[in-house]
C-alpha cells in the first residue's frame, strides 16, 4: 500500500521569510543526519524549541508546518497571530497559527529566528498514515544556504558548509540538472514520453510525495494514457484526493533515462486550491528520487543526480486495492514461559523441571482499512472500510509495522494474501489474489 500523504501546493495567506536561516554551530565543515525512509518519504529528526520531533523533509513545501500537538504538548510558542490555510484536496480553508522566533535544531544545524506554522484540526494525523509519530515537514528553509546531499542508499543527510566542501572529483560523477526556484520550490525541465509522444514537461521536485510522478491532464498535449484506474491518492490539507494511476513509457532527466514509471493523474476538484507556477506540468516524488543519491545547491539553482542500488526496482503500485492506517495502540497480552531446575543440597542440577508462566502487557498498533477501491481484489474478497486487520497471513497483523504491510501490498502480482478482520464484533477470514491492472 502506498499511503500518499502528499503535501504539495500548500498555499498560505501570510508568506514569510527567514532573517538568517540554519547556521553550522561547529567548526565542521559536514554534518551528518540519519534519517528513515518510509513509503519514499524521509524523516529526520528535529528538534524545536527544546523538544524532540519527527519532521517529513519536503522540498515540496516553502514553509515549516507543525502538527499532532497531542504529542508535541510541552512546545511554547511565541509571538503568535491566527490565519487561514489551503492544500490539495476539495475541502475548504483550516485554522492554523503563525509563530515567530522559534529555534529549531539537527545536530550542529541551528535556526534560531524560525517561523513555523501550527494547524490546529486534530484530523490531519500524518502519523497514522506512516505508523511513527510524525509531527511537522520542513521544506525551504532547510535548504536555501546549504549544499544538502541526501543519501538514499545509506538513509542520511549530508549538510556541508560551503559548497567547496564537497569533493569535485566525486561531483563529476552526478548528472547535473539546472532548476527554477519558485514560490521557493524547485523545478526542473524533463521528456515525458506519452501516448506515443514526447511531451516537455515542468516538473516539481517534490521530496514530500511518496509517489513517482504526477501529471496534470490539460487539453492540449497532457491526456492520461488509455489503460488506467481511478483511485484514492492520498490525503491534503484540504481533504481526500482522487484520480487516476496509469503507466508511462518513459521520463527523462537530463541523462537519465527512467523506464516505466508509475503516474498519477489528480482530479481537478482535487487540485483546485493548488498555487501553481506558470507552465507547471506535475511532479516527481519520493519513488523516483529514492533511485538516486540527490545533491541540492539552491543557491546556484542546481540538483545533482547519481543513480543507486535502488535504480532497477520495479514500479509498483497497491496491488490489492486497500489502504491501511494506523489506528490508535491496545493492549496486547504476551505470555512468557519460564522454566526452573532444582538443585540438591549436593549442588547438583536435578532433571525435574517447574513451569510457570509470566505475563507481559504491551501497547501494540490497530490497523484500520480506511479505503477501499472498487473492483479491486480486496473488494471482491470482502474486506470493507472500517475493517480491524486482525491477522495477515496466519500472524497478528499488529507484530508488523505499516510500512512491511505496505510493502507486501505491492509486491508481487499473484501473491496469495490471507486476513482475519474485525467488522461491528464479528471476525471474517477473507483471501485475495495480489493482481496487476497496468
Amino acid at each position: 500500500m502506498k499511503k500518499l500523504y502528499l503535501l504539495l501546493f500548500i498555499f498560505f495567506t501570510v508568506l514569510s521569510f527567514s532573517q538568517e536561516g540554519f547556521q553550522f554551530t561547529t567548526n565542521k565543515k559536514k554534518i551528518k543526519v540519519p534519517f528513515q525512509l518510509i513509503n519514499n518519504l524521509i524523516i529526520i529528526p528535529v528538534q524545536v524549541n527544546g523538544v524532540n520531533l519527527n519532521f517529513l523533509l519536503d522540498t515540496g513545501v516553502e514553509n515549516t508546518i507543525l502538527f499532532s500537538l497531542d504529542d508535541a504538548d510541552s512546545l511554547q510558542f511565541n509571538h503568535i497571530e491566527k490565519i487561514k490555510i489551503r492544500g490539495l484536496g476539495s475541502g475548504t480553508t483550516i485554522d492554523a497559527l503563525h509563530s515567530k522566533k522559534n529555534k529549531i535544531s539537527l545536530n550542529d544545524f541551528e535556526d534560531n529566528n524560525h517561523e513555523i506554522y501550527i494547524v490546529l484540526d486534530q484530523e490531519i494525523n500524518f502519523s497514522s498514515q506512516l505508523g511513527i509519530p510524525v509531527h511537522g515537514i520542513i521544506g525551504y528553509e532547510f535548504f536555501k544556504n546549504h549544499f544538502i546531499e541526501i543519501n538514499y542508499s545509506r538513509k542520511r543527510l549530508n549538510i556541508y558548509k560551503n559548497n567547496q566542501d564537497f569533493s569535485i572529483n566525486k561531483l563529476k560523477q552526478y548528472d547535473e540538472i539546472s532548476i527554477s526556484l519558485e514560490l521557493q520550490k524547485p523545478y526542473i525541465e524533463t521528456f515525458t514520453s506519452l501516448n506515443d509522444k514526447e511531451v516537455k514537461t515542468k516538473l516539481l521536485v517534490d521530496s514530500g510525495g511518496s509517489d513517482a510522478m504526477w501529471l496534470f491532464e490539460n487539453k492540449k498535449n497532457i491526456q492520461s494514457p488509455q489503460i488506467y484506474f481511478n483511485d484514492f491518492l492520498g490525503h491534503g490539507f484540504s481533504g481526500s484526493i482522487y484520480g487516476k494511476r496509469s503507466r508511462i513509457e518513459k521520463l527523462q532527466i537530463g541523462k537519465q533515462e527512467i523506464l516505466y514509471p508509475t503516474i498519477s493523474f489528480p482530479d481537478s476538484l482535487s487540485i483546485q486550491n493548488a498555487n501553481m507556477v506558470e507552465g507547471r506540468n506535475g511532479s516527481i516524488g519520493g519513488e523516483i528520487l529514492k533511485r538516486f543519491d540527490v545533491l541540492f545547491d539552491y543557491q546556484n539553482k542546481k540538483m545533482y543526480l547519481k543513480k543507486n542500488s535502488n535504480f532497477d526496482e520495479a514500479f509498483n503500485y497497491n496491488m490489492s486495492g486497500i489502504e491501511i492506517q494506523h489506528n490508535g495502540l491496545q493492549w496486547i497480552k504476551e505470555e512468557l514461559e519460564l522454566k526452573t531446575k532444582f538443585v540438591n543440597s549436593e549442588m547438583s542440577v536435578i532433571d525435574q523441571q517447574e513451569k510457570s508462566v509470566k505475563y507481559n502487557f504491551l501497547l501494540k498498533p490497530i490497523y484500520e482499512v480506511t479505503n477501499v477501491r472498487e473492483d479491486s481484489p480486496g473488494a471482491i474478497a470482502g474486506i470493507r472500510k472500517g475493517d480491524i486487520i486482525g491477522k495477515i497471513n496466519g500472524n497478528w497483523a499488529f507484530k508488523y509495522k505499516l510500512k512491511d504491510i505496505t510493502e507486501l501490498l505491492q509486491s508481487e502480482e499473484g501473491r496469495i494474501i490471507t486476513m482475519e478482520v474485525e467488522r461491528k464484533g464479528v471476525i471474517l477470514k477473507l483471501k485475495f489474489q495480489l493482481k496487476k491492472i497496468l
